[in-house]
């Protein structure tokens, strides 16, 4: 009898550690990680081509992204927190895009997780939002992130020929001031 349970024990304890090495890898990406290449359909919008240094059409990956760092909201147009949190995140914007020390430097991108360029267009013109907005309809980018609830922020250090995740956090940025302020001394912009 003993032995039957020693057994039974044995295969919960490798069922649980196969289960866990299976979350394990689709977690979000830590801090220090490289980011992973992911392909992104270009946006059609020649201002947010242009905003991105990119050109034409087909898909692109976050690194060719023209700047010395990216920060990546991950959003869903149905998420209230994400529409609550949308002003927000212009107004970073619009202090990034309003510090020339900066300006070209950094740039932000959404990814619409489950939406549609149909969905995340809704979603630029309702919440008048400047930066691009990429849609996620078929969740790849969302499985490989270790599919996050939204909002969630990821800031992705390219400078260098580098891809280092040197922020990852769900939930609202708060004062966008002392976030700025922690993203260029994180990316060792200044």
């Amino acid at each position: 009898m003993k032995r039957k349970i020693s057994l039974l024990l044995l295969m919960i304890f490798i069922v649980f550690m196969n289960t866990a090495n299976c979350f394990a890898e689709s977690s979000p990406p830590q801090t220090g990680s490289a980011f992973p290449e992911i392909e992104l359909p270009k946006p059609a919008n020649p201002v947010d081509l242009n905003y991105l240094g990119l050109s034409g059409s087909g898909i692109f990956k976050v690194q060719q992204i023209k700047a010395d760092v990216v920060i990546i909201e991950i959003f869903s147009m149905y998420c209230p927190y994400c529409q609550g949190e949308a002003p927000n995140i212009n107004n970073l914007y619009t202090l990034i895009e309003n510090n020339p020390a900066i300006k070209n430097k950094i740039k932000i991108v959404g990814i619409g997780i489950n939406n549609s360029f149909f969905e995340t267009d809704i979603f630029k013109k309702k919440y008048k939002v400047a930066f691009p907005l990429i849609p996620d309809g078929d969740f790849k980018l969302h499985k490989v992130i270790g599919e996050v609830r939204t909002p969630y922020f990821i800031v992705v250090k390219l400078k260098g020929g580098k891809k280092e995740v040197i922020y990852s956090k769900l939930g609202a940025l708060g004062d966008n001031k002392a976030f700025l302020e922690q993203i260029i001394k994180l990316s060792e912009l200044k």
